[in-house]
């Protein structure tokens, strides 16, 4: 059965419930994982896809905040939210993955793709390899070079959750401070932010496993960016300081299709000024409606 029941979950895991999609959500096995998947509304389906140590909670004032037409369709990562935990590394291949496996099952053809972080880079993936009718990139991984200084700037973050995975005293303070002073930074985004706090310790592991991941020269998507035919709205916080907008933007110049919004806020934009973004979102859909009205009149 694709579908599966709700199932009583183990404490970290109703610790991180709270981060995701709502209770009543769909359930899917997708090659033995088991993922939460919630659908609201109707009209274009958009695929909402989180960063690590978050949820689809993230994006709650979103679905609340745009208008009709739309149908959001949010995913909880493994191991996030309401869905069940992976065997394999955390890495965005492995996430886009799932998706396209997901995709048919729940009967979605050609949606918008919204990725933030690691889910940026997945949904890059995604469309490199299935029809989607845009993306909308907010502070994505995958268009940064991996130097040498990317990999140990990485492998630094991940000596840092190794520590809070082994209960390392210090580890969670640290962890509030960067999240409070450099991850979200608005007001709209407490109560979320607070909630990956709490669950920081419990998220250490995937944390760690992301992150190497992220030194790893199959982080680089930025090839894989450059060859998609599709049109892209880059919407990014403007004081993002592990993902600066500054070092992805050679690449988003080589973009087919890329325009390039950014919003105030640390990491996303869609949780940090959710009235904004959902206003810019639906007029970059309705563009491309309109785009495609003419394009059918010229022929």
């Amino acid at each position: 059965m694709d579908r599966l029941k709700h199932e009583t979950q183990p404490d970290t895991a109703i610790g991180r419930a709270t981060m995701g999609v709502p209770a009543a959500s769909e359930r899917f096995c997708v090659q033995g994982v088991d993922l939460a998947v919630s659908r609201e509304g109707s009209g274009v389906p958009v695929i909402c896809l989180h960063a690590i140590a978050h949820g689809g909670a993230d994006y709650d004032a979103f679905a609340r905040a745009i208008g009709p037409g739309f149908e959001i369709i949010r995913v909880d990562w493994p191991g996030h939210g309401r869905s069940g935990s992976d065997s394999r590394a955390v890495t965005a291949a492995r996430y886009a993955q799932l998706l396209g496996e997901l995709l048919p099952r729940l009967r979605v053809h050609e949606p918008v793709v919204i990725g933030n972080s690691i889910g940026g880079a997945a949904a890059i993936l995604l469309a490199a390899t299935h029809p989607v009718r845009a993306l909308v990139l907010c502070d994505s991984g995958g268009l940064v070079r991996v130097s040498r200084l990317v990999r140990v700037f990485c492998r630094a973050f991940a000596a840092f959750f190794a520590a809070g995975a082994r209960g390392a005293w210090w580890y969670r303070p640290l962890f509030a401070l960067w999240y409070r002073r450099m991850v979200l930074l608005s007001p709209a985004a407490t109560a979320q932010r607070e909630r990956v706090i709490d669950n920081a310790v419990a998220f250490a592991p995937v944390l760690k496993s992301a992150w190497l991941g992220f030194a790893s020269a199959e982080a680089d998507l930025r090839a894989t960016a450059i060859g998609l035919d599709v049109p892209i709205w880059i919407a990014w916080a403007r004081s993002d300081r592990v993902v600066p907008l500054s070092l992805s933007m050679p690449c988003i110049r080589r973009m087919k299709r890329a325009r390039v919004s950014t919003f105030k806020g640390g990491h996303a934009p869609f949780l940090e000024q959710p009235a904004e973004f959902a206003e810019q979102f639906a007029e970059f859909i309705h563009s491309l409606e309109e785009q495609s009205h003419v394009n059918a009149q010229s022929r």
